[in-house]
């Protein structure tokens, strides 16, 4: 039994497919987590909606912020080119379904190894330790499944740009989801960057791991998509990208957990 956890998809169904293909995928005994941002911008993400679907019982996944967009559309019955497909498909009550009940931080503990591999689409900020960081993201699981509706439509902004633990209501919803799905770069105080989309640091912009590896133990690992101009370097051990910009026309990655070892394939 191997774990694999897949960057960002983003509807690149083709290359998903050959990944599966180089990876040896056996459903029977393997898993794959994504890491958030199944859909978008590619044009098969219906595809690769139907993929997960298949194998339901062998593929966990957290939610990214495109996740978050298409749950979005469907509940507010609003129309979009690029998913199109997807929302008009027989199938959407499903996906929808499926999607609504993601988390967004998941554990995998790889028992031959004694490592532990949290996964979340942006990260984890520093701010939090892993034991809040779960907290959290169980808060937000279980505000979609009892108040979806809202919680999407007051998602959109970029503030509150630094977690408190007194915000109350949707501001602390977006806010807890936004350092989830779309942090990059964080201030020295843990406040959201979330205009600064380059990737050269300074003293006003930081990237987010560069402080949350302090958090961890020598066993314990981060693994996060989203960031794909980073083509998944960090410079370091214990915190790995694997948004590698498939969509943008380069690689998708798998790593295997058990070893580390990663695989890829180029954008067709």
């Amino acid at each position: 039994m191997a774990h694999y956890v897949i960057g960002d998809v983003q509807g690149c169904y083709s290359e998903l497919q050959a990944l599966v293909k180089k990876i040896k995928f056996n459903p029977n005994k393997d898993k794959i987590i994504f890491a958030g941002d199944l859909v978008n911008r590619g044009h098969q993400s219906l595809e690769v909606m139907d993929f997960c679907m298949r194998h339901k019982g062998s593929i966990k996944a957290v939610l990214g912020n495109h996740d978050f967009y298409l749950l979005y559309l469907i509940e507010h019955q609003k129309k979009n080119k690029s998913l199109k497909k997807v929302l008009d498909s027989k199938n959407i009550q499903k996906y929808h379904s499926w999607l609504k009940k993601l988390p967004l931080l998941l554990e995998i503990k790889i028992k031959e190894t004694k490592e532990t591999f949290w996964i979340s689409h942006a990260g984890i900020p520093y701010i939090w330790d892993i034991r809040m960081a779960k907290k959290l993201s169980k808060e937000i699981q279980t505000g979609m499944k009892d108040d979806s509706f809202k919680i999407l439509e007051n998602i959109w902004g970029d503030t509150p740009k630094i977690w408190n633990s007194d915000l109350k209501g949707y501001k602390r919803s977006r806010t807890i989801i936004n350092y989830f799905t779309r942090m990059r770069f964080l201030g020295k105080d843990g406040s959201l960057k979330l205009k600064a989309k380059k990737n050269k640091a300074d003293e006003m912009h930081v990237p987010w791991f560069n402080q949350t590896i302090k958090n961890l133990k020598e066993n314990q690992y981060i693994i996060f998509g989203h960031w794909a101009a980073l083509e998944g370097k960090t410079k370091l051990t214990n915190i790995i990208g694997v948004d590698t910009g498939c969509v943008w026309g380069n690689k998708l990655t798998a790593i295997r957990l058990e070893d580390r070892k990663l695989f890829q394939v180029k954008k067709a």
